[in-house]
């Protein structure tokens, strides 16, 4: 369904002359499709979530729910087909896909939870992990992917860029630190992560916005 969709929108994008953004691609399929469509010069672009280049189905065995999403996880081949789309450029951008639900819904049988984790504080940390650690994509690179690419992707003015005059946005990351998530210890409201007491390298450390800090790391958070 994911690739029907997928195909159809480009399709209308090539037609009409319009731009077509797909969210949360997950598929060799819909990356395929993606690539066509670039090489043919139409105004498409695509996003993946961390989720999607981090874990495969073999993450739903246990029956958590906490790994229930939509799209749902992938086989491994789906994976690496992710990968090299980040690597040659089909991708363009990374959302954290970021869906927090009430413990007592995901609490329930895996048929009946909600669909959806949180994202937000997991995102950087997986990225720089499995994507720069292990030479998928450069530091460059995946600024682009966080940052400036979604920035130039839905035409937002100032930012995206540290140019003087520039909207100050800013997340700060230190590429040398080691840290733990807990949901236990999550900022969150919610508790709906799967990377419960995953090792992370390299992390945000504060994070401004408008100009203020809104977030600073604390030495028991990179402990």
């Amino acid at each position: 369904s994911e690739e029907i969709d997928a195909v159809r929108d480009i399709l209308i994008a090539k037609e009409t002359g319009a731009r077509v953004h797909i969210a949360h691609v997950s598929t060799k399929g819909a990356i395929e499709a993606v690539r066509r469509a670039k090489n043919e010069g139409i105004s498409v672009t695509c996003e993946v979530a961390p989720h999607h280049f981090t874990l495969t189905d073999a993450a739903v065995e246990g029956y958590d729910t906490n790994t229930k999403m939509a799209p749902p996880l992938r086989s491994e081949e789906h994976l690496e087909a992710i990968l090299a789309a980040l690597k040659d450029g089909t991708i363009d951008a990374i959302a954290t896909d970021h869906a927090p639900h009430h413990s007592d819904e995901k609490a329930l049988e895996y048929d009946r939870a909600p669909f959806g984790i949180t994202g937000l504080e997991t995102a950087l940390g997986l990225a720089f992990t499995e994507l720069v650690q292990k030479g998928v994509v450069d530091l460059v690179r995946l600024v682009e992917l966080c940052s400036s690419n979604p920035a130039k992707i839905f035409k937002l003015e100032g930012r995206g860029t540290l140019k003087v005059g520039s909207v100050a946005d800013i997340t700060i990351l230190d590429p040398n630190l080691e840290w733990t998530y807990t949901n236990a210890d999550s900022r969150s409201k919610s508790r709906n992560n799967p990377f419960d007491g995953r090792r992370f390298h390299g992390g945000a450390v504060a994070a401004v916005v408008g100009g203020k800090i809104v977030f600073r790391r604390s030495l028991k958070q990179a402990a």
